[in-house]
């Protein structure tokens, strides 16, 4: 009993304490900060207590969709990254973002990778970390970045797998276009294909954003972009709008791809579909919506496609994310190259 009540003394003290401070900070008109829950074992076991104040999360998550328009996966992985941060710093007694030092976020950095974490993770971790608080620096909420000197160590990365004309082809024969889902699988994967737009981006189409009559598609994640489409694909998504997408989709619904229950496609269900087809090629790896995105920018390199046409096809905001494609492409040559050429 000693024990507990001393426990429970704790926590109220300190959300006393930091109430106090926000107050102070906010004002007492100004709006109560969202909190996260205490890890001590009182709170842990039964406690209400809230000590950790999310409210700069929820800004900056604001701030990255509205302002910034940055895609739903980015923002995703930010305050993921973020809100682990935080629980980290609950774990080590602290109530906000304030008075964090570098020695605190590399020793985080540390835990990330002593649990097993992948260099990729971690260094997006670091990404997401220094963005946040060069944010929280910018509105004036903190001194200075703690995670503005750490620089991540570059993790080996493995050149895109990029499909052959062969293995694109036998994937897009196989949907039964006789069939109402397999006229809707084709016309999926034919719009994959044609834009090599992120599977996020393909469910969330609506009707409105395919222009048939001029071969066109306007993707609205984060910038809005126009990305052709090809005579095949465009047969494919008129013949599921003219015969499979009444027969499924409910009655208002707006979604251009819909599943089986009439509401809008599921990334999960896309992937379910996705590996489905990919076991009847008989191709030995699995087909994921990001090869199929990597197989669409390498086979417009290689029949002569710009870097920047291609750059803004795909959105990316940095071109040297578009230059491991190019780099991709002139791998495979040289790759033919030594097995054709008879003096490689």
């Amino acid at each position: 009993m000693p024990i507990f009540i001393l426990l429970l003394n704790l926590c109220y003290n300190k959300l006393m304490c930091v109430a106090l401070l926000k107050i102070k900070e906010h004002g007492r008109r100004a709006a109560p900060p969202t909190w996260r829950h205490c890890l001590c074992p009182y709170c842990r076991f039964g406690g209400n207590m809230l000590l950790f104040d999310t409210t700069h999360i929820d800004d900056y998550k604001s701030y990255l969709v509205n302002e910034r328009q940055a895609p739903i996966n980015t923002v995703s992985s930010y305050i993921r990254d973020i809100t682990q941060f935080a629980d980290y710093l609950i774990a080590d007694g602290k109530s906000d973002f304030i008075n964090v030092t570098e020695v605190e976020v590399r020793l985080y950095l540390l835990r990330l990778n002593e649990s097993g974490r992948s260099p990729a993770t971690i260094s997006r971790s670091i990404a997401s970390l220094k963005a946040f608080y060069s944010r929280l620096t910018e509105v004036g909420f903190v001194g200075y970045n703690p995670a503005a000197g750490i620089t991540a160590t570059a993790a080996p990365k493995k050149p895109p797998r990029i499909l052959t004309a062969d293995e694109i082809g036998r994937l897009l024969e196989q949907p039964d276009v006789m069939e109402p889902k397999g006229c809707r699988d084709k016309a999926m994967l034919e719009t994959l294909y044609a834009t090599g737009i992120r599977v996020s981006e393909l469910i969330a189409l609506d009707k409105t954003d395919v222009n048939l009559d001029t071969g066109l598609v306007t993707c609205r994640n984060g910038k809005v972009r126009v990305i052709p489409l090809y005579e095949a694909a465009v047969e494919a998504i008129s013949r599921y709008l003219d015969y499979a997408r009444p027969f499924m989709a409910a009655s208002e619904e707006c979604a251009l791809f819909v599943n089986t229950g009439g509401g809008r496609m599921s990334r999960q269900g896309f992937w379910k579909i996705l590996k489905g087809y990919t076991e009847k090629t008989s191709i030995d790896e699995v087909i994921t919506p990001q090869i199929l995105r990597h197989t669409f920018a390498a086979h417009l390199l290689e029949n002569g496609a710009d870097l920047r046409s291609l750059q803004e096809m795909l959105g990316h905001a940095d071109i040297s994310s578009t230059q491991v494609y190019a780099r991709a492409v002139k791998q495979q040559l040289k790759s033919v190259y030594k097995l054709a050429h008879p003096r490689a």
